[in-house]
């Protein structure tokens, strides 16, 4: 089977994209300024309806079925950094966390918020390098892409619009959204382009391309 143009660079981003975007879950764990839109959805959700079931089988199940839709929309978005989220993320996030509450067991209120702002920027970051290498997003992350690329809309109006729904399931279900799960709901697409224009895509195809394909 041959390999992708570049794989090895996209593999590298993928893995690193990855694991920085589960250390960024860590960071916004620990700030306690409320979770992502995404778990704020599967949060809110899963106490409203099935507080009968564990949480992490209600989540597998959760992404179980947006697989499904996104094979059934467009299977080209899954792959390797697919199954990488699924199954390392979790893992990585909870040793992060404990990481961060050993070395900073009673964190005050600015040291809080540093920690937002390095989670909402690290997690943004992350996200475009896996988007940009284009080995497979998680199974979220497929779901404004394929928007985008139907509606040719752009990025970042897709994946705030998504993230919107799922803060307003997750609080009409009663899982108030914090501080951070609203920055992160208005702020991850633009981020997440911003990121993909200035540094993903020029460090995988080259400055000078990345110019000439946007003329």
């Amino acid at each position: 089977m041959k390999l992708p143009d570049k794989f090895r660079p996209r593999i590298i981003m993928t893995i690193l994209g990855v694991v920085l975007c589960a250390i960024a879950v860590g960071f916004f764990k620990c700030s306690a300024f409320g979770v992502d839109p995404f778990q704020c959805f599967a949060q809110g959700s899963w106490a409203r309806f099935m507080g009968g079931i564990s949480y992490g089988t209600y989540y597998a199940g959760i992404c179980f079925l947006m697989l499904i839709v996104d094979l059934f929309l467009d299977k080209h978005y899954i792959g390797i950094a697919t199954f990488i989220n699924m199954f390392l993320t979790g893992y990585i996030a909870d040793f992060s966390r404990i990481v961060i509450e050993r070395m900073l067991p009673d964190p005050s209120m600015a040291v809080r918020m540093i920690m937002l702002i390095i989670a909402v920027a690290l997690m943004c970051f992350a996200s475009s390098l896996y988007m940009t290498s284009d080995l497979g997003v998680s199974v979220y992350d497929a779901i404004p892409i394929i928007i985008s690329n139907r509606s040719k809309k752009p990025f970042r109006f897709c994946r705030i619009g998504c993230d919107l729904i799922c803060v307003i399931i997750g609080a009409l279900c009663g899982l108030l959204p914090g501080i951070g799960t609203l920055i992160t709901a208005f702020f991850m697409g633009p981020l997440i382009d911003f990121f993909n224009i200035h540094f993903s895509r020029p460090l995988l195809y080259g400055k000078e391309n990345v110019s000439k394909s946007s003329k």
